[in-house]
């Protein structure tokens, strides 16, 4: 028998999620941030740069931080609301024989 997972409720889930789009949010003001610093760094470098440069350096930034910002919620959000304890470990013992300490 599986066990019930906190996000199955509602009330929980809507609050995880709220906090998950907060923490996104943040991130995604976070990268506008370093870009518009790495912008500043180029553009002070004083080597003529290409606008294609720019464009490759924000969306390279943009997406390294909000893809770690959205997997790492993930992982907050998993195991702040309890969804990891309701996993059950359905091999149990027979899995003590792969593993290697």
């Amino acid at each position: 028998m599986t066990r019930k997972s906190p996000l199955d409720d509602p009330r929980n889930a809507a609050f995880a999620w709220a906090r998950y789009k907060r923490l996104m949010r943040f991130m995604f003001l976070l990268a506008v941030g370093v870009v518009l610093i790495a912008f500043a760094l180029i553009y002070k470098g004083g080597d003529p740069v290409s606008i294609h440069f720019y464009i490759a350096v924000g969306l390279a930034i943009t997406f390294t931080m909000l893809l770690t910002g959205a997997l790492m919620g993930l992982v907050f959000l998993s195991h702040g609301t309890g969804h990891d304890e309701a996993v059950e470990d359905r091999l149990g013992e027979e899995a003590d024989h792969w593993r290697k300490d």
